[in-house]
């Protein structure tokens, strides 16, 4: 009970809110096809968040396409920046969100495509996404401050589904492209099981992310059509305020099938896992930076996925009622 008299004084009330807020805004990284932790938590209904998030991979597979197609023996880099926006809704009395984002960037590499070799440099925009999701399993929507004191996830089930528009830049005379030339989507059901209290500096939670990617065939690829089968990926976080402020993850992937064939002529599917870490600090009220690693590991064999990537985002979070206590707070 002392907790809450004190959260209800008006500076720390807004700062406690703006702390929650700035904690769960949104993050996504389209270019390895991975969501970071705690994307999913829930927050306030009416919450905007802008994230701009700057990546930098080496891969044997190109860092923008979702699908992982391998190329054996290359060396491929990218430097890729997103940036979007995404906003928090009540749809059917679930907590719900919808956002959009854009890449931009360049790659390059070595890479050999039906026995021909290319040296190649792309830059420019990629092919924008959208995803939308809405929770099936857990807490009502946040639909105000009482709410949002109240809130603990418990154990929580979305339903998620992105959509990869084939818009990005594309050259057909070479394999390496910041936009891929076919459309794609993933159907996902994120799983948030909390661990512990709910308490700012104190949170912890296990996050599972289990999906499915589907790719339309490229008919235009240096001359070739480029087919993938399904891609099964699943995420797993662990996740863990070290203060109100600055939380860590440790981080789990696994991918499996995406079997690529070029003109019938088939590849190996995927059968990889890769390991990192991520951590957050709310440098401000407003602003969010993250900082992470993956690496994939047991990954000697270059006709098998390897990367490494490092990435760094700024996301950028408000709400109205937030806005409106702040300019109520200041006037005191």
């Amino acid at each position: 009970m002392n907790r809450f008299i004190k959260i209800l004084q008006p500076k720390v009330l807004i700062s406690f809110l703006a702390a929650t807020i700035i904690c769960t805004v949104f993050c996504v990284e389209q270019s390895s096809a991975q969501v970071p932790p705690r994307f999913y938590w829930k927050n306030l209904n009416g919450v905007n968040a802008v994230p701009v998030i700057f990546n930098s991979l080496e891969s044997n597979a190109n860092p923008a396409d979702p699908s992982h197609h391998i190329y054996p023996g290359a060396k491929i880099e990218a430097d890729l920046m997103i940036a979007g926006y995404a906003k928090v809704f009540e749809l059917m009395d679930r907590a719900a969100f919808v956002a959009a984002l854009v890449p931009m960037g360049r790659v390059s590499g070595d890479v050999t495509v039906g026995g021909r070799s290319f040296s190649e440099s792309a830059r420019g925009f990629g092919d924008p996404m959208i995803e939308f999701g809405i929770n099936v399993i857990g807490p009502d929507p946040i639909r105000n401050i009482p709410d949002m004191l109240r809130y603990e996830p418990g154990f929580s089930v979305d339903i998620i589904g992105d959509l990869i528009f084939p818009l990005g830049e594309y050259d057909n005379a070479q394999p390496l492209n910041i936009g891929q030339n076919r459309w794609a989507g993933r159907v996902g059901a994120p799983v948030i099981w909390q661990l512990g209290q709910w308490v700012p500096g104190k949170r912890t939670t296990l996050e599972l992310i289990p999906s499915v990617w589907f790719f339309a065939d490229n008919n235009d690829f240096v001359g070739l059509t480029l087919s993938t089968d399904p891609l099964f990926e699943l995420e797993g976080h662990l996740t863990r305020d070290l203060t109100k402020d600055l939380w860590a993850s440790f981080d789990l992937t696994y991918f499996i099938g995406g079997d690529s064939s070029l003109n019938g002529v088939k590849s190996e599917s995927l059968d990889k896992a890769g390991v990192g870490f991520t951590l957050g600090y709310a440098i401000n009220e407003h602003i969010q930076l993250t900082v992470g690693y993956m690496s994939t590991f047991n990954d000697n064999d270059d006709t098998e996925l390897n990367m490494d990537r490092f990435l760094v985002s700024l996301t950028f979070g408000w709400h109205n009622l937030i806005e409106g206590m702040n300019r109520l707070g200041s006037s005191e």
